[in-house]
């Protein structure tokens, strides 16, 4: 599903990504640990191509991402990698329904057919009675299952998590580390995240140790990995 060779990312003099290669298969969920300070979340950015590396190559679904020319790598991201970050970023202003609805609007899907494909996402995570709620209206937890379904609602190819339960309480980062599973064994899902979250780590397949910008180690924890 996606390989990276030899990433580096240097910021002044600083080396944030030192050389990092990696493979992630399909259905697989890798997690990826380490002290802040580590290069976790700019690897995370590099993987996603919303950063771009000072060298190396990432292949998504065997696309080589940072070849495409601007526009059409935008539209490679906006199709095929779903992002959730540990602040949901959701609009305001838009409801549940709203908010999930967005990829696929820019994406060229009219309003009615996306508002429609957006709903049963929302009633895959579990908010269906909350369609029409704005985020003001929500709990934390289901402020980040709208993120979650806005990040799946193009089915993409591959789920990019930035501490994707940093701001909820234990029992609701519980209920979203088994979401994740659910929807990988349903769908089919990849999911590559960051997480200070112990019990998250342990509850995925592969955990990459990272420390001073390198892959210092891996644990592999499953091999049950839905192809």
């Amino acid at each position: 599903m996606l390989l990276a060779s030899q990433l580096v990312k240097n910021y002044s003099n600083l080396t944030v990504v030192n050389n990092v290669s990696l493979r992630i298969e399909k259905g697989e969920i890798v997690s990826i640990v380490g002290p802040s300070g580590a290069g976790k979340s700019t690897l995370l950015h590099l993987l996603g191509a919303l950063d771009k590396p000072d060298s190396g190559t990432v292949t998504i679904d065997g696309v080589d991402v940072f070849k495409l020319p601007s526009k059409k790598q935008a539209a490679f991201r906006n199709k095929h990698i779903g992002f959730v970050f540990q602040f949901h970023h959701l609009l305001p202003e838009f409801s549940a329904v709203e908010n999930v609805a967005v990829p696929l609007w820019i994406s060229g899907i009219n309003k009615k057919q996306g508002l429609e494909t957006a709903a049963e996402m929302l009633k895959t995570v579990g908010l269906g009675n909350r369609l029409d709620n704005k985020p003001s209206e929500l709990s934390g937890g289901e402020q980040q299952r709208v993120a979650i379904a806005r990040a799946l609602v193009n089915k993409p190819s591959i789920v990019m998590a930035d501490e994707p339960t940093g701001n909820l309480d234990s029992a609701n980062a519980h209920a979203i580390h088994e979401l994740f599973l659910q929807l990988r064994d349903r769908f089919g899902h990849t999911f590559v995240m960051i997480t200070h979250n112990e019990a998250l780590a342990e509850m995925t397949d592969r955990v990459l140790m990272m420390r001073d910008g390198k892959l210092e180690s891996e644990r592999i924890l499953r091999t049950n990995i839905k192809q």
